[in-house]
């Protein structure tokens, strides 16, 4: 049953997709998109019963919520000390504001999200409190999650999502919607990991919303694989400037997969700070793509940011559009970009070879230590992830 906040916004999310239809390649951020998989998604049913994914044990100092079709992720659950859920009122207040000044509440991505989602996590972080884990389950057909976070001024957080490998239908077809929130008040701190295994079947599509008062700390590690159909979109907006961002991303595509990264970076102030690196490894037939916008108006006077992307091709046929979008009205800035696509390098797998590493080893060292820039930042909770075996170890050879 759809909870009553989250009803009228249920019903504008489904008369939002009527008007709006199906994104098309007139629209430059859909340009790259493979649209017949995103048709694919956009039809399938809601999920009926989400199933249990595979799951390490809960590691010690760290809360395990479950999200996912109609369950309500707090039922016997007890919160830590600092965390309590929002009132109705609460969440009526502030459900929807950090999108809109964002600038993607009426994205097609979050209102397909709007049209599913029965259920929204909402919670207010208090101080300094133990490490959050958000596991979201899925089944076959399309599941929505829904997360809203407030954290007050000098709170501080380490949040790790986790999207592990689903149950795929008997036509190999379920799906994720995903919208997160956060708003972080002056000094707060969140330290935010998104780890994201398909079994290389499944679709994901997750939309993440932040928005920053000044002194805030935010930092972002995404490390996605195995999507035939995946869009990750990370948006944040330093209000007042004065803050700091960390966005670290790494998406890894095999076969016919295609993964887009589409960032954007607001500083709505002077003295932000932004370091951002994206990293995309594609093999076989895949497509993965990034597209990344940082936005410096005149009021964001000394402003220091940089972007990075960096690109390896496995394969002849596998292929990589990067795509860096600055747009810089503040005359007295630090603005750095670049975007580098390439091979495994030649020399370095002879040097390998020339010590008695064989040729696959070699490649398989070469790989991991390109990627572990990225999987190392990842929270600590990741790791028992990985360790278990129930998330693919990212910095594995494709």
């Amino acid at each position: 049953m759809v909870s009553s906040v989250l009803a009228p916004v249920q019903q504008r999310g489904r008369e939002a997709l009527q008007r709006l239809g199906l994104p098309t390649r007139k629209q430059e951020a859909w340009r790259l998109t493979d649209l017949k998989r995103l048709e694919v998604l956009a039809t399938l049913p809601e999920v009926s019963e989400t199933s249990n994914p595979l799951m390490p044990e809960v590691s010690d100092g760290v809360t395990r919520l479950v999200l996912g079709g109609q369950m309500d992720p707090l039922d016997g659950v007890s919160l830590p000390e600092g965390m309590t859920p929002l009132t109705d009122a609460e969440l009526n207040r502030h459900l929807g504001q950090t999108l809109y000044h964002c600038g993607c509440s009426e994205a097609w991505p979050v209102e397909l999200n709007h049209a599913h989602s029965q259920h929204v996590l909402a919670l207010r972080v208090c101080g300094k409190v133990s490490d959050l884990e958000l596991v979201l389950a899925t089944g076959a057909g399309l599941t929505a999650t829904r997360v809203l976070l407030l954290l007050e001024s000098n709170a501080e957080l380490e949040l790790l999502e986790v999207f592990p490998s689903g149950s795929s239908s008997s036509d190999g077809q379920c799906a994720h919607s995903h919208v997160l929130e956060v708003h972080l008040g002056q000094d707060a701190r969140l330290n935010h990991g998104v780890l994201a295994s398909g079994n290389g079947d499944a679709s994901l599509m997750a939309h993440l919303a932040i928005e920053q008062e000044p002194r805030s700390h935010y930092a972002l590690t995404s490390v996605c694989r195995g999507w035939r159909f995946g869009r990750l979109e990370p948006r944040v907006l330093q209000l007042e400037g004065q803050a700091t961002t960390g966005i670290h991303g790494l998406s890894l595509t095999t076969a016919d997969e295609q993964f887009a990264t589409h960032s954007s970076m607001r500083f709505g102030g002077p003295e932000g700070e932004l370091d951002q690196l994206q990293k995309a490894v594609a093999a076989d037939r895949s497509h993965s793509i990034f597209n990344g916008a940082i936005q410096v108006p005149r009021a964001a006077q000394r402003t220091d940011a940089a972007q990075l992307s960096r690109s390896l091709l496995l394969s002849r046929r596998a292929r990589v559009d990067a795509k860096p979008e600055l747009e810089i009205i503040a005359d007295d800035v630090k603005c750095a970009h670049g975007a580098t696509i390439s091979q495994l390098q030649q020399e370095e797998l002879f040097y390998l070879r020339s010590r008695g590493v064989d040729g696959d080893e070699a490649a398989a060292l070469l790989l991991r230590g390109f990627c572990c820039e990225v999987v190392d930042r990842l929270p600590g909770a990741a790791k028992a992830w990985m360790a278990s075996g129930a998330i693919a170890d990212p910095s594995r050879p494709l």
